[in-house]
C-alpha cells in the first residue's frame, strides 16, 4: 500500500475543498415527513483504536432539537435499521446487519414526563420511557440468519442535565458486546455532519462570503454504530485479498398502517423507504421526481434507471456554479464521477482515475469481474492503516484512509464531494472556490473510543 499511497498522493494530495452542500437531512419529500426512519449519513472506517476492525455509523432522526420533549426522539418500532455490506462487487448485500426495537413506555396515566426524577443508569426506575432492540445478521452467502443480540439496551434521548447528569454513563451502558469480538451501540448522538446550509439559497445568494455557519449545530441525530473484526465482512474472510467492502444503510416500514384516534397498527409487506450510501447523491444529484424512487431502489437497480446514471455522468452542480459565479463546469460526459461513486477508484476502470487501485471492489482477489455491477455505494479499503495525521479533506489531502474511501465523521465530506465535481481529482483545485463553506470541523470534539460520535447536545439551538 506505500506505492499505492505514493500513486495517489501525486495525483491529488493538497486540493484543498470547495462550496459545500447538504448531506441526506430531510433530501426526498416523502421521507421529509417521516424522521424517525430518515438516514442522515453513513461513515465506514478501520478504528484508530482498533485497527483489526472496521466501525459502521448510521444516522436518523434529522434535525433533532434537543428539547423536544415530552416524547424526544425515539426509534420506529414498525420499521427495520439495516446496515449492507456488499463484499463481491456485485451491488447486492451480502450481509445485512438489522436493528428492530421495542418500546416499554411506564408512564401510562401517571404522567407527561420521560423521566420522573434524575436518572443514574439504564436501570434506573426513574427513567420511564425505555427502549431496546434485538440486532440479527443475515449472511446471505451462507444463507444464514443469527441473532446477535436480543434485548440490547438503547440509550435515550437526552432530557437535559437536571434529568440525566451524567449522560456518558447511560451512553457507555448501551454498548453491547456482541458474538466474534463485535460491539453494537444504538442512542442518541450529535450530528456529526457539519456544513453551512445556506448553500440551498441559491448557491449562498451568489455571495461566497456569506458562509461560515455551521447550520447543524446544536442538533441530535439518532445513532446506530457497530464495530466488528475487518474478517467478518470482507469477502470468504479474507481481508488481505479481499479488503474492498462497499457499504450502505436503509430502513423498512410495513406497507400499511391503519390509525384510528388514538391509536395505530402497522402490518403488511416490508417496504424500503429510506436508503443512504454516499453523501450529497439523493440530496443534490438526483433530481426531485427521482429522489423517492431513489431511496426505494437496491443499489443493484442502480444502473437499470438512466435518468439516475446520467445525473451522475451530466450533474447539476456544476451547471449552477456556471450560472451563479460564472466558473466554467467540467466537460461531460463525467466518467471520472462514475469512478467515484458507482465503480469506486480503481484502474481497471476507465481513463480518469486510473492511477490507482483504491476501493473498487474489483480490487479484491476473489472478485468475479463478469459479476461486478455499478452502484452507489460508500466504498472502504480496510487494508488501509488509520491515519496517524487525519486529513480533513481525505484523499484529496493525500490521506487515503478519508472520504471517498469510506468516510471518518471529521470528513469533510461535503467539501470534498464538491471539489470531485468541480473536477479537481483530474484537474485539480478550482481557485475562486478554494475557500468553501468555512466549515470545517464539528462544532464539538468527536470521541476516541466506539462509538465515536459526541454526546447528544442538551441545551435549545436557538440558545447557542
Amino acid at each position: 500500500m506505500i506505492a499505492v499511497a505514493a500513486i495517489l498522493a501525486g495525483t491529488v494530495a493538497g486540493l484543498p475543498a470547495d462550496t459545500a452542500l447538504a448531506s441526506s437531512h430531510r433530501e426526498a419529500p416523502l421521507i421529509s415527513g417521516d424522521p424517525p426512519v430518515d438516514n442522515t449519513d453513513v461513515y465506514a472506517f478501520v478504528s484508530p483504536d482498533k485497527p483489526d476492525t472496521v466501525t459502521l455509523i448510521a444516522n436518523w432522526y434529522p434535525f433533532s432539537e434537543p428539547n423536544g420533549g415530552p416524547n424526544f426522539y425515539p426509534w420506529a418500532t414498525d420499521a427495520h435499521y439495516d446496515i449492507n455490506i456488499d463484499n463481491n462487487g456485485d451491488a447486492k448485500a451480502d450481509l445485512t446487519y438489522r436493528w428492530d426495537f421495542r418500546t416499554e413506555d411506564r408512564r401510562g396515566n401517571n404522567t407527561f414526563l420521560y423521566n420522573d426524577d434524575p436518572v443514574t443508569s439504564l436501570d434506573d426506575p426513574d427513567l420511564l420511557f425505555r427502549q431496546s432492540y434485538t440486532l440479527t445478521l443475515i449472511d446471505r452467502p451462507n444463507g444464514r440468519v443469527t441473532t446477535l443480540a436480543s434485548s440490547a439496551r438503547v440509550a435515550p434521548s437526552n432530557v437535559g442535565p437536571a434529568s440525566m447528569p451524567n449522560y456518558g454513563t447511560l451512553r457507555d451502558q448501551a454498548i453491547t458486546a456482541i458474538p466474534g469480538g463485535g460491539r453494537s451501540f444504538a442512542g442518541q448522538a450529535d450530528d456529526p455532519f457539519f456544513l453551512d446550509l445556506r448553500i440551498f439559497d441559491l448557491l449562498y445568494g451568489g455571495d461566497l462570503s456569506e458562509v461560515g455557519q455551521d447550520t447543524v449545530a446544536g442538533f441530535n441525530v439518532n445513532t446506530i454504530a457497530l464495530q466488528v473484526p475487518k474478517s467478518v465482512l470482507t469477502l470468504a474472510g479474507n481481508p488481505a485479498r479481499n479488503p474492498v467492502i462497499g457499504v450502505w444503510s436503509d430502513t423498512e416500514r410495513y406497507s400499511i398502517t391503519l390509525r384510528s384516534p388514538g391509536a395505530q397498527q402497522s402490518f403488511g409487506s416490508e417496504v424500503q423507504v429510506s436508503r443512504l450510501g454516499n453523501p450529497l447523491v439523493n440530496e443534490v444529484v438526483v433530481p426531485a421526481a427521482l429522489k423517492d424512487r431513489f431511496n426505494s431502489l437496491l443499489p443493484e437497480q442502480d444502473r437499470t434507471i438512466p435518468a439516475l446514471v446520467n445525473r451522475v455522468t451530466n450533474p447539476e452542480v456544476p451547471d449552477l456554479i456556471q450560472r451563479i459565479y460564472g466558473i466554467p463546469a467540467p466537460t461531460t460526459p463525467r466518467s471520472d464521477l462514475v469512478e467515484i461513486f458507482l465503480v469506486g477508484i480503481t484502474k481497471k476502470f476507465g481513463d480518469k482515475l486510473n492511477a490507482v487501485d483504491l476501493n473498487s471492489q474489483l480490487v479484491n482477489a476473489d472478485v468475479d469481474p463478469a459479476k461486478f455491477a455499478q452502484s452507489e455505494q460508500l466504498r472502504l479499503n480496510t487494508s488501509i492503516p488509520p491515519s496517524a495525521q487525519p486529513n480533513r479533506l481525505g484523499v484529496l489531502g493525500g490521506d487515503l484512509q478519508g472520504f471517498p474511501n469510506g468516510r471518518r465523521p471529521a470528513d469533510d465530506a461535503l467539501d470534498i464531494s464538491v471539489q470531485a465535481l468541480e473536477g479537481a481529482a483530474v484537474s485539480g483545485i478550482v481557485l475562486p472556490l478554494a475557500a468553501g463553506d468555512r466549515v470545517d470541523r464539528n462544532d464539538v470534539p468527536f470521541g476516541t473510543a466506539f462509538p465515536y460520535v459526541a454526546l447528544p447536545n442538551n441545551k435549545a439551538v436557538n440558545s447557542r
